[in-house]
């Protein structure tokens, strides 16, 4: 198995976030939670998250706006939207401000489980498409610097 993936949650509902830290742990994931958005972009610029959990209503900023904030933080980290106020518009803005999925409250937990476990595996097999891609490219610069010693070699006398 590999490493442990990290969770961060970010929701304004204390017992969401005990209730989601337990059941996460017990699945054997790292977890951590905040209350604001201003406590998660400060959790992301110090730590990395494989995935974070993010409510659509915060008591600092819309879950939307913060998905914004968090692209630049982490990137490479998967963001899925939770509400118990789902309307077409807000699943629209979500996706369209980088939410990779979107849960609605109350929180069917097998749903929950799945829709992380499959954003972690898409997560590792962009991870493992970006070194693959890597590893071509340094392979062929190698061999273009072999082909340019070459005709160095050539042209002296």
């Amino acid at each position: 198995m590999g490493e442990t993936a990290r969770i961060l949650i970010v929701d304004d509902d204390e017992n969401i976030r005990k209730v989601l830290t337990t059941i996460l742990e017990d699945e054997g994931y790292t977890v951590e939670s905040v209350g604001t958005a201003k406590k998660a972009i400060e959790r992301t610029r110090k730590k990395f998250y494989n995935l974070a959990l993010i409510d659509i209503r915060l008591p600092d900023m819309e879950g939307i706006e913060l998905l914004t904030r968090m692209r630049d933080t982490t990137p490479k980290m998967r963001k899925i939207i939770i509400t118990g106020y789902p309307t077409l518009q807000n699943a629209m803005e979500a996706v369209n401000r980088g939410a990779d999925a979107y849960i609605l409250k109350p929180f069917d937990m097998e749903k929950v489980l799945k829709t992380i476990k499959e954003q972690l595996r898409k997560q590792r097999e962009e991870k493992k498409y970006s070194q693959e891609k890597v590893a071509e490219f340094i392979e062929a610069r190698v061999r273009e610097l072999e082909v340019e010693e070459e005709s160095t070699h050539r042209r002296k006398p």
